[in-house]
């Protein structure tokens, strides 16, 4: 039997980031060889990573990347706040958002796509065994136009192009990019404050206005209001409804004094050519999933007690 010093323990556990006690295993039953108890230590990590699977992981980071006309938000969750902090992490988030500029935003196509020998899923279960949390990829957008650019603004950022929140805002247009680009960051901080529902009212889910309208009406139905005056106030009400959930329609965060339309329309003196939005999309980190409550304090107390 191979005696397994401190040392060998110390540069197996510097080498691959797991528990000391572990990396002392592996080197009992690899006899010795680092490489050996690496790749031991790698399949005892992938088999972690499946039990972590089913813990919440809703924290973790918001990542951005434009290329030209191009642009991609990704959504990596991670279990803790301290992960998004962890330079492996946010290497992880970095090239998920990479691979995603490249083949698209598809959550399975992303996951199946190549770096170097690896798959993105791969190096995902990795970093689960590495970091010692549950994480997984939960969504990605693409946006894409012929002609214009892709804006992109990340809020709470923990380091470039990754945050707590991720918006990218599409204009379409001939004119200066430089220009476009400006005005694309100001929308997209826009749209981060705001959280528009809809780029104009006939992108609203149907069901969503059905919805307010019956709530309006039956308000006013409460008051004893006649049916025709409901209608006319139902109408009224949806105008200003409107005005708060579609981006078009909202006072714009920068001049509050016009609606974003109007100051899309206003800044085409300066891009010098016409300006449409076509598409926006806003990421914050782990919204709807339903987060587990936990005691901390409790946790590490009873961690430290176990042998």
């Amino acid at each position: 039997m191979a005696t397994i010093s401190a040392a060998m323990v110390k540069e197996l556990r510097e080498s691959t980031g797991a528990g000391m006690m572990d990396c002392k295993a592996a080197l009992t039953e690899t006899a010795g060889n680092m490489q050996e108890a690496q790749d031991w230590l790698r399949k005892k990590g992938l088999s972690k990573a499946a039990k972590k699977a089913g813990r919440v992981a809703a924290e973790g980071l918001i990542g951005a990347m434009i290329s030209g006309p191009k642009g991609v938000v990704v959504e990596v969750n991670s279990e803790t706040d301290f992960v998004a902090r962890n330079e492996q992490f946010q290497g992880l988030v970095k090239m998920v958002a990479q691979v995603a500029l490249r083949v698209g935003a598809d959550v399975e196509t992303i996951k199946a796509a190549k770096i170097g020998d690896f798959t993105v899923e791969t190096a995902i279960s990795d970093a689960i065994a590495t970091i010692g949390e549950n994480m997984s990829l939960r969504r990605a957008a693409l946006l894409e136009v012929a002609n214009g650019v892709v804006a992109s603004y990340i809020h709470g950022a923990v380091i470039d192009n990754a945050g707590k929140m991720g918006v990218l805002v599409a204009l379409e247009s001939t004119g200066k990019t430089d220009e476009l680009a400006a005005l694309g960051r100001q929308l997209a901080m826009h749209v981060a404050a705001t959280n528009p529902q809809a780029l104009d009212p006939s992108g609203l889910d149907p069901e969503t206005v059905k919805r307010e309208k019956d709530v309006l009406a039956d308000k006013y139905r409460q008051q004893g209001k006649p049916e025709n005056v409901i209608e006319k106030i139902v109408e009224s009400g949806l105008k200003t409804y409107y005005k708060e959930v579609c981006l078009l329609e909202q006072a714009f965060i920068h001049d509050t004094g016009k609606s974003v339309a109007q100051a899309v329309k206003e800044a085409e003196g300066k891009v010098g050519a016409p300006v449409k939005i076509t598409a926006f999309v806003r990421y914050a980190l782990g919204e709807g999933i339903e987060k587990q409550e936990s005691d901390f304090a409790a946790e590490v107390a009873a961690a430290s007690g176990k042998k």
